[in-house]
């Protein structure tokens, strides 16, 4: 529950715009990834310099700045300042535990997503913040590896519209992925869950419980994440930003559609795994119930042959049975016939 609960002390105190990295320690050097293309050109390379990114803010192009690693500040604010980006942007920015959102600052946009991945059977969680300017937009990444391949791909081959429009249709395009991969994570999720769902029915242990469990804060997790992002699309489609023109607002109307049908998606899957729990705790309840009722039988058909086998245990010297040549045989064959009339009694009433 730490990741969905989890507050940081590191900032407690300090002056607003102070950047403090909140999030997992890293050494890696920042990577700075340019692709800089219009309708005809294209080009691709990764900046030794942050100093050089001040160069593409009054590009003719249009420019994604693709910076990996957020936890070396002083390049975060060498772009900042390059880019004339407000301290609390930047703050937010190297603070990994900001909720999806969007901000206006007129000559630009500042935009929050989470993008997901699976790792070891887990859904991570990794934070992207976008700077979408006139002409360029600035992606800001914990770590290497995202969602974003096919949008590079279609900058590199000029697949589609990419290349024809602005920097309004980068930033779609990079929103778009991330919701796209939505869905593939979705799909793992409900694979896994027809499978539980399976277990639960035929065969369910304690390590169900726990699996049920365990996907119930997936699914607060992945809600968490989710959840308002269709807020800032829904922003990014009845905004008046000049930053999005008004052909785009179909894109985002379209990407709206698909974030809440993520959403929709994981309400639906908290549901079923919260009747999971209900058919769990329903199942292992029959489960006990018939095997109290066996030994219930049991003690049951054994009762009068205790009473018959304690009468006859008593030590009284007149017992007329005790001096007879067929007493022992006789009280054998009465409990066993007791024995068998008790059972046909339990099948006729179906308690067998």
């Amino acid at each position: 529950m730490s990741r969905i609960f989890k507050i940081e002390p590191k900032k407690v105190g300090l002056p607003p715009g102070t950047l403090v990295h909140v999030g997992e320690e890293r050494t890696e050097a920042v990577k700075i990834t340019i692709l800089d293309y219009d309708s005809a050109d294209f080009r691709e390379f990764v900046l030794d310099d942050v100093e050089i990114c001040q160069e593409f803010k009054e590009s003719p192009t249009v420019t994604w700045i693709d910076v990996v690693g957020i936890h070396q500040l002083e390049e975060i604010e060498a772009i900042g300042r390059n880019f004339g980006i407000h301290p609390l942007v930047l703050e937010d920015i190297v603070n990994t535990q900001q909720r999806p959102k969007m901000e206006d600052f007129d000559d630009y946009l500042f935009i929050v997503l989470k993008m997901l991945h699976q790792e070891n059977d887990a859904i991570i969680a990794e934070q992207v913040s976008l700077i979408v300017g006139p002409k360029y937009v600035i992606s800001f990444q914990e770590e290497e590896g995202d969602t974003f391949g096919p949008v590079r791909d279609r900058i590199r081959k000029a697949k589609g519209r990419i290349r024809k429009n602005g920097s309004d249709y980068l930033a779609y395009a990079l929103i778009d992925a991330v919701v796209d991969h939505y869905f593939l994570i979705l799909e793992d999720v409900g694979e896994y869950l027809e499978n539980l769902e399976e277990e639960v029915m035929t065969n369910p242990s304690p390590e169900t419980a726990q699996t049920i469990h365990n996907l119930k804060r997936e699914m607060i997790f992945l809600r968490k994440s989710v959840w308002p992002l269709r807020e800032v699309i829904s922003l990014l489609a009845r905004g008046e930003s000049p930053l999005f023109g008004d052909p785009m607002r179909i894109y985002l109307r379209d990407v709206y559609d698909h974030t809440i049908q993520v959403v929709d998606t994981i309400e639906t899957f908290r549901d079923v795994l919260s009747g999971m729990l209900d058919v769990y705790l329903a199942s292992t309840s029959n489960k006990m119930n018939e095997v109290m009722k066996v030994l219930t039988i049991i003690a049951t058909i054994f009762i009068p042959l205790t009473l018959v086998a304690g009468i006859y245990g008593m030590n009284f010297e007149y017992m007329p049975e005790l001096e007879w040549h067929w007493g022992y045989p006789t009280v054998m064959l009465l409990m066993f016939m007791l024995g068998i009339i008790m059972v046909i009694y339990f099948k006729k009433r179906r308690w067998l």
